[in-house]
């Protein structure tokens, strides 16, 4: 019960700066998202899946927070890990085929890099501990 305490209580002063960050990278997303081309195809396409799979980042760590065990949490980070590589799938797609060179596709990129070690970070402590 103490284990359990513990990792409730770090969570909990952890919990509110990255829910803030994953939310900032969301908003990120979106705004790229409006910013990007429409009239290409595969660039529509594209804008589609990171928009999905961005805010999604945030949705999941917003669930994860929240979570009632540490193997719930533990799967939750594991989605917000799957979700944000995905991110950076598309990120990488849009610059590299489709030639979308704003600068907030970088910055993206390197947030996207960072919140992925965070979460591996997270999740292999919580693994390890249990």
């Amino acid at each position: 019960m103490v284990s359990i305490f513990r990792f409730c209580y770090r969570m909990s002063r952890t919990s509110k700066e990255l829910r803030d960050r994953t939310k900032r990278f969301a908003s990120s997303v979106i705004k790229l998202f409006t910013r990007l081309p429409r009239r290409r195809e595969e660039v529509r396409v594209l804008g589609h899946q990171l928009l999905r799979s961005g805010t999604s980042v945030a949705a999941n760590f917003r669930e994860a927070s929240r979570a009632r065990s540490r193997a719930e949490f533990a799967s939750k980070i594991d989605v917000c890990i799957q979700e944000a590589d995905e991110s950076e799938l598309w990120l990488e797609l849009l610059h590299e085929d489709c030639h979308v060179t704003a600068p907030e596709v970088e910055e993206l990129l390197v947030e996207t890099n960072e919140l992925i070690s965070i979460f591996v970070a997270m999740a292999s402590r919580t693994k390890a501990n249990d």
